[in-house]
Order: structure tokens, then C-alpha cells, then sequence
């Protein structure tokens, strides 16, 4: 079943396309959770996208994992994440991906190129558009804060924008999160 204050948005996500954007700790992630535990069926993904670099981060995902039910296959795929919905939108009741903002960190890592970034940001939404079943992504809001220091930080802020706006242009429903309440927007 859907969690308590989304039963009023249940019809708009059936076979949708959601967003789930807010803050660090807005309740983003268990919140997405819960609303991809009320699709139906029993085949539910759950592609991370965050690597375990340090012990915190390795807490983190843990407590991650204790929120799913045993009925969620978990993929590890911190760069590939088109190619990695391509490949199981076919198979699966729900997707949820969590999250865009440490994919776009990622792609930062391996390539540091935003225009190659820009590329990779344009084959997901090509994937979001494709693929057959509900999907439901996760992100962080970083345009509310101040201008960064330094340039690298810039080009991070930028292209989550950038990411983040694209992904919400793909979706049906948009949900931001604010102390943990849920809000629709779109």
C-alpha cells in the first residue's frame, strides 16, 4: 500500500515516470521507497548508484538497505545508469533509481568532462522516455544554496541543475521533499 499522505496521488503514478527531489535528510529516499512498494507486482529494482568509499558511507548504505523489503534486486551501477535501465525496464514492475546526484558526482570522477556529461544526461532522459514500466528517481536540490567558490564545484552545481530539470521535463509527477513532507509540484 501506498504510505499515508500520497493515497491522494496514487492514480497519478500508475505506470508514471515520479521525481523525487528536496534536501539533504528531507526524507527523499524513504519516501520513494514506500511509493515504489505500492506498485504492484513483485519485481522491483532498486538501482544505487552510490559507492561505498569510506565506513560512513558504507553506514549509509545500510540504513538504505533496512528500509526495502527482501522483495527489491539490488544493482550497484555508479556511471551506466541508462544502460542499466535499458536493460531492466523490460523485466520490471518499478524502478527506482537513487540517486542522480551521486551519478552526476560520479560521472565527475570518471570523466570530468561536462560536455561528455551533458551526453550521458541526454541518453537518460532517451531511456526515461523508453522504457515500459514506472520509474522513480531520486535527487538532490542544490540551486537553492549559494554560488560556489571554486569552479569545479560550479560545473557540479550546474550540471545537477542541468540533470536535475531534464528528469523532471521526462516526469509525470515531480515531489519535493521539505521536513520530510511531501509536496507536489508537478
Amino acid at each position: 500500500m501506498f504510505p499515508a499522505g500520497i493515497d491522494k496521488f496514487r492514480s497519478v503514478f500508475v505506470k508514471e515516470k515520479v521525481f523525487v527531489i528536496g534536501g539533504c535528510r528531507s526524507g527523499k529516499s524513504s519516501y520513494a521507497v514506500k511509493l515504489a512498494e505500492g506498485f504492484a507486482g513483485d519485481r522491483k529494482i532498486y538501482i544505487a548508484t552510490a559507492t561505498p568509499g569510506d565506513d560512513e558511507m558504507r553506514q549509509r548504505i545500510k540504513q538504505h538497505q533496512k528500509e526495502r523489503s527482501k522483495n527489491w534486486t539490488t544493482i550497484e551501477e555508479p556511471v551506466l545508469l541508462s544502460e542499466a535501465i535499458n536493460e531492466n525496464s523490460q523485466k520490471a514492475g518499478v524502478i527506482l533509481v537513487d540517486c542522480l546526484t551521486l551519478w552526476v558526482s560520479n560521472l565527475f570522477l570518471q570523466q570530468n568532462d561536462e560536455v561528455k556529461i551533458s551526453g550521458d544526461i541526454k541518453r537518460l532522459t532517451q531511456s526515461i522516455e523508453s522504457a515500459p514500466c514506472p520509474l522513480i528517481f531520486v535527487s538532490n536540490e542544490v540551486g537553492s544554496g549559494i554560488v560556489p567558490e571554486n569552479r569545479l564545484s560550479r560545473l557540479f552545481r550546474d550540471s545537477i541543475g542541468f540533470a536535475n530539470q531534464n528528469v523532471a521535463a521526462c516526469c509525470n509527477s515531480v515531489i519535493i521533499m521539505v521536513a520530510g513532507i511531501a509536496v507536489k509540484i508537478k
